[in-house]
């Protein structure tokens, strides 16, 4: 049987109106965090900073969950995204007078993290909608690349940051962005059908059905092992996303090491992460061609896991180009890992259950960010960072052991399938 093309209509328009709103959230991101370190000069509120992002990142997905298994999630899409140019256009009249309050974009970040956390949601719940039957590896191979494609700008962003001497015109870049995004998604054609296959309301208060919908939700992931293992793995593995938030510090902190490059050592930071984003459109672009065999998809998955670790944790001893070797391997690892992972588990749970799968997975995921955003973010003002990152990385390759091995037979049963 012919397998049908991945290409179509809506899975086009929502891959284009991705790649814009990528692009700019990329380059605003990494300007903010500029912004606050500049500022401040403390690598501990540049933590905080961060957490106040994560923290509705862990809370609002499983809150959005139960909703969204019962509303359009093409509106919610839409709609957070003219609410996001909205925020970014705000943000840009803001800051282009030289504007500056940290308790202000702290608040701010918290708004953002609300929109992101609904948005994460809703977007992951409708996105496997939108791919052909037989076509989930390609499929989430482009969404890969597309993320890849939009750390590119990182670059730019920072080369626009210190030659017009703040960050608002990025600000405006962003605002921008998510008004086109926002414009191509309200075109999709999908008709969704989860909403009718949503549990019928039941009496009692609006609340205490909330509470049934995520209590069937959370019973659902907890009776599925595989599911519950892959989640509880990468609540560990995203404590060492908490230490790699160390590597622009250290490149700041430490700047007489790369004193021989011709650049800033925030340039020269921003240009070896590029190295991660070749590495990762080189691997989605081999995911995209070749598939890979169903037998083989777990023991491939944890090869990564664990050579991820082993190369986050020994990246900061490394000489600049072996960093940016380092940087490559981790990006071409990188995509393949999520890619499986995604097209395993957004295949793998049902359409009307699966926004209050995403949430849950999401809430347990952000919840080793925000611990290990304020951990490390503690330790790094008495701790040398290389010390932290090698420690962290350390203990992630436990958790590997003792989720993914020990929990093997569990974690086939989603990931050697043929999607």
């Amino acid at each position: 049987m012919k397998r049908q093309t991945l290409w179509t209509y809506d899975f086009t328009v929502i891959t284009i109106g991705s790649l814009i709103s990528l692009v700019g959230n990329a380059m605003s991101n990494f300007a903010l965090s500029l912004v606050v370190l500049d500022c401040t000069g403390s690598t501990f509120l540049y933590m905080l900073f961060n957490v106040s992002f994560q923290l509705p990142m862990m809370i609002c997905p499983v809150l959005a969950g139960p909703y969204l298994d019962r509303m359009s999630r093409k509106k919610v899409i839409y709609t957070l995204d003219f609410l996001s140019a909205g925020i970014y256009f705000l943000l840009f009249l803001l800051l282009r007078g030289g504007w500056f309050s940290y308790p202000a974009l702290f608040a701010l970040s918290i708004v953002t993290g609300v929109i992101d956390g609904v948005y994460i949601v809703a977007f992951d719940s409708f996105y496997p909608n939108l791919i052909t039957e037989g076509n989930f590896q390609k499929g989430y191979s482009v969404y890969g690349m597309l993320v890849d494609l939009s750390g590119l700008a990182s670059p730019a962003a920072a080369v626009i940051y210190y030659q017009m001497g703040g960050a608002a015109s990025l600000f405006a870049i962003n605002a921008v962005s998510f008004l086109i995004a926002a414009c191509f998604e309200v075109t999709i054609r999908f008709r969704e059908t989860h909403m009718s296959e949503a549990p019928r309301e039941t009496a009692g208060s609006a609340f205490t059905q909330f509470c049934r919908e995520l209590r069937e939700g959370v019973d659902y992931v907890r009776g599925e092992k595989g599911l519950l293992l892959i989640a509880m793995y990468f609540m560990a593995s995203n404590l060492a996303g908490g230490a790699e938030q160390l590597q622009l510090p250290y490149f700041l902190n430490h700047a007489a090491r790369f004193a021989a490059w011709p650049v800033a050592a925030a340039t020269l930071y921003s240009v070896l992460c590029n190295f991660t984003t070749v590495g990762r459109l080189v691997g989605g672009a081999v995911q995209y061609r070749l598939r890979i065999p169903t037998e083989k998809k777990f023991a491939v998955a944890f090869f990564v896991y664990v050579m991820i670790n082993v190369l986050s944790g020994t990246l900061l001893f490394l000489p600049v180009p072996l960093m940016a070797a380092w940087f490559f391997m981790d990006g071409a690892l990188g995509v393949t890992s999520y890619t499986i992972r995604s097209a395993a588990m957004q295949s793998y749970v049902p359409d009307n259950k699966r926004a209050r799968f995403n949430g849950i997975f999401q809430m347990i995921s952000f919840l080793g960010s925000v611990v290990g955003s304020l951990i490390i973010g503690a330790l790094a003002e008495v701790l040398p960072e290389r010390l932290i990152v090698t420690a962290t990385n350390a203990l992630v390759l436990a958790a590997v052991y003792l989720f993914i091995w020990r929990g093997r037979e569990h974690v086939k049963k989603v990931y050697n399938r043929d999607v």
